[in-house]
């Protein structure tokens, strides 16, 4: 599975973003699929988390309802909507495919990662 993430880029602060993640190869719909971020100098961060049919979702403490994980498994998609961003959320994001689906905030669970989009958010 080859991932590709993208739609990062320079927002004000309040403002919204949707992240897309792109996959290419055999059944992308058999992995969850997860977002991580990793803001300057700070470890790797648990974001979003999907189940591979979309019926489960999963959230970082710091989300409080602003950011919507979703898939469109006909279009190998994944898609992170963000909302009511804050100059905290500069990162750049990744998403990564898990087959396991055993711990889903876990970065070592993760089996192919997608490169990086920058967000960053501006005050």
């Amino acid at each position: 599975v080859q991932l590709q993430a993208f739609g990062g880029g320079l927002v004000q602060v309040g403002g919204s973003l949707r992240l897309s993640c792109a996959a290419s190869g055999r059944a992308f719909s058999r992995y969850a699929v997860g977002w991580f971020r990793r803001a300057p100098g700070k470890e790797r961060e648990f974001v979003a988390a999907v189940t591979a049919n979309g019926g489960n979702t999963y959230y970082g403490d710091f989300v409080k309802g602003r950011f919507t994980i979703s898939r469109d498994n006909a279009k190998n998609t994944v898609y992170l909507q963000m909302s009511d961003l804050k100059p905290e959320d500069t990162a750049v994001y990744y998403c990564a495919a898990d087959y396991r689906a055993n711990a889903l905030r876990r970065v070592d669970e993760y089996d192919y990662w997608g490169q990086g989009t920058l967000v960053t958010v501006s005050s």
